[in-house]
Order: C-alpha cells, then sequence, then structure tokens
C-alpha cells in the first residue's frame, strides 16, 4: 500500500470531527487555519463557534469595528492574526465581492496569508492539488525522512516543503494534508510519539534508525528575556485610565492599564513600586499618588516573560492625549485586552 493511501485510509476512520469540516466552505476553512496557527484544537473550537456567530460572513467581519474584532479574538493571543483577517476582508470585501478568490497569486497578496495558510485554504476549501506545511506536518516528514536539517531553518524548511509536494495525492489534496494534520496533533506527538498506533510506521525512517525523539531537528533556543513592569490602576468616581496601545506591533490595538518597565540599576533588582511614579510620568505625562498594591501577574509570550506588579492610584493630573480614556469600571469588558491586564482588570471589580 502506497503512503498516501496507508494515510487516508487512516484518516477516514480516525480523522477528527471539526465544525468547519461539515461544510468547508472558504471563509470558513480561512478563519479556521488563521485560528490554529500555533495555537491548539481544542483552545480553537469555540473560539471559531463564537466568531462564525458574530461575523457569519465575509461581508460582516468587513463592516464590523476593528474593536469588536478584537474583542471576538481576546484570550486567544497573537491579535496579528485577528487584525490581518479584519484588514483581508476589507479587501475581499471591495475587490472580490465578498468571496475569497480562488486565483492563488490574489490570495497569497491579502494580508495574514502565507505560504502555508495558502496550501491549506487551496487545498481544503477549492480542492487544488496544493500542499502545506503546518507544525504538525513538520514533525511527520521530518520523522518520515529522519530529516537531519533544522526544521527551522531554510533548508530544512526547502526540504519539508519538497517532501510535503512530492506525496500529495491528485484530487485528494485537501483530505491528504488534514489527514497530516491529525496524524501529527493525535499519533506522531513531540514527545513520546504512539508509534505502535502510527499507520506509517512502516514507512517511517526515524522509526526505522530510533531517532523519532530526536526529530524534528530544531535551533538550540536562547533563554527568554523576563522584564519586569509597574502598572498604574488609576480610577476616579467608578472609572479606571486606559491606555490603547499602537496599532502596529505586540497587542496592536489592545487596551492596558498605563505602565513602564523598571530598568534596574547595577546592583539593584529595581522596585516596582517606588518606581511607579517616574515610569508613569515619563511614559505619559501622568502624575500621580500611589495607594495599595492590587497584586502580580506573569505571562509568558513567545520571546519573553513579565511580571507586571499593579498598583492602585490616584491622579494628580492626566493629560489630554489621543490614546488615554477614561472608562466605567462597569463596562471594561467591551475593551479588548491582553491577558495581564484583563487579570489586572478582574482584581478593581
Amino acid at each position: 500500500m502506497r503512503f498516501s493511501s496507508a494515510l487516508l485510509k487512516w484518516y477516514r476512520k480516525h480523522g477528527r470531527a471539526m465544525p468547519w469540516r461539515d461544510h468547508p466552505d472558504p471563509y470558513a476553512v480561512w478563519v479556521s487555519e488563521i485560528m490554529l496557527q500555533q495555537t491548539r484544537v481544542e483552545t480553537v473550537v469555540p473560539y471559531f463557534e463564537k466568531w462564525m456567530k458574530l461575523f457569519p460572513d465575509i461581508k460582516t467581519l468587513a463592516e464590523a469595528s476593528e474593536q469588536d474584532v478584537l474583542n471576538a479574538w481576546e484570550g486567544l493571543g497573537y491579535y496579528s492574526r485577528a487584525r490581518n483577517l479584519y484588514k483581508a476582508a476589507k479587501i475581499i470585501a471591495s475587490k472580490f465581492n465578498g468571496q475569497l478568490p480562488r486565483d492563488l497569486t490574489a490570495l497569497r497578496s491579502l494580508p495574514g496569508i502565507g505560504r502555508y495558510t495558502l496550501g491549506a485554504i487551496a487545498s481544503i476549501a477549492f480542492k487544488m492539488d496544493a500542499p502545506t506545511l503546518d507544525g504538525n506536518l513538520r514533525r511527520v516528514f521530518s520523522r518520515l525522512y529522519d530529516v537531519t536539517e533544522y526544521a527551522d531553518s531554510p533548508a530544512g524548511e526547502k526540504l519539508l516543503w519538497k517532501y510535503a509536494a512530492q506525496n500529495l495525492p491528485k484530487g485528494k489534496a485537501g483530505d491528504y494534508n488534514q489527514a497530516l494534520m491529525d496524524l501529527g496533533a493525535t499519533i506522531c506527538l513531540p514527545r513520546n510519539p504512539k508509534c505502535p498506533l502510527c499507520p506509517l510506521l512502516v514507512f517511517c525512517k526515524a522509526h526505522e534508525n530510533g531517532t523519532q525523539e530526536l526529530r524534528p531537528a530544531l535551533k538550540p533556543r536562547k533563554q527568554a528575556p523576563h522584564y519586569i513592569h509597574t502598572a498604574g490602576v488609576i480610577i476616579e468616581h467608578g472609572r479606571v485610565l486606559l491606555s490603547q496601545r499602537p496599532v502596529d506591533g505586540l497587542l496592536g490595538g489592545m487596551w492596558e492599564f498605563p505602565n513602564g518597565r523598571v530598568v534596574p540599576k547595577a546592583g539593584d533588582k529595581g522596585d516596582p513600586a517606588k518606581e511607579l511614579v517616574k515610569v508613569l510620568n515619563a511614559a505619559y505625562r501622568i502624575k500621580v499618588r500611589k495607594n495599595e498594591a492590587l497584586g502580580i501577574v506573569q505571562h509568558a509570550y513567545t520571546h519573553f516573560k513579565v511580571t507586571v506588579h499593579a498598583f492602585r492610584c490616584t491622579s494628580v493630573s492626566i493629560p489630554k492625549i489621543r490614546n488615554l480614556k477614561w472608562v466605567k469600571i462597569s463596562g471594561l469588558d467591551d475593551y479588548p485586552m491582553g491577558k495581564v491586564d484583563r487579570q489586572i482588570a478582574r482584581k478593581i471589580r
């Protein structure tokens, strides 16, 4: 039995049930593939279902406000994905009559659609013979061919794309790509792969060589830096002051409590409580009196870790700056926030 035949036979019996597979229209496939980037299926499913109720088609998404889009995405992380979906929906609504273009060049030109997403949409939604390569597929092919190149290097990437394309069964690329995704998520796991249950065991060179736990080979990671921030929760008459982050960059367009990084001096770890007044004045020209500690929140982002010390404050003077806004405490849920600030918000209810 050929490699692809064995895989598809397994998929027909063991493929996972997912809401976007019941009716794989291009919009649903696009949304699901963007959500699934660096995010587990069980996390994505409730977000996908909520999203499709709020924004059932591209026209509805394009006409929504960016704040509504970010609110719907809150908690899923990697918010540039939501902003790119929103930007792309506006382009599709204006240039492609509200329909995801079948032309691959046009599709690739849309914000947030790279080579992997392009292949997934083309094969699953449009039934084209297109390969794709997500994290699960990288791991599966790295083991099947016992690839010694770093999977996250240009050479390794090129080799894995070659393997993804050369095994593609004509007319069945969508099922084939999804079968590989499911295999990587349920059998060919990052640690302790379930090799005896794998339908591709007889084809797997890494298993034959006993190197499956060493694949994929990845570049050594540097230790993530750890930053200390101090944040002011400034409350007046049932309202709290929020700051909106710049549109570009981490958590773009989201709302947060005014804060800044504590930069320790030589031989000193830095004191967030002592630094608060100075940090807020330097970053926002806000002058406050610190009242009490609200708590400490920690979070790990992709490339760094942060510990935020939050303090309840009384304002002395607040400048009229566009990105600062007084918000009713009862209405905080209407403002999209990252996980750190949402946890701080819960401390003042």
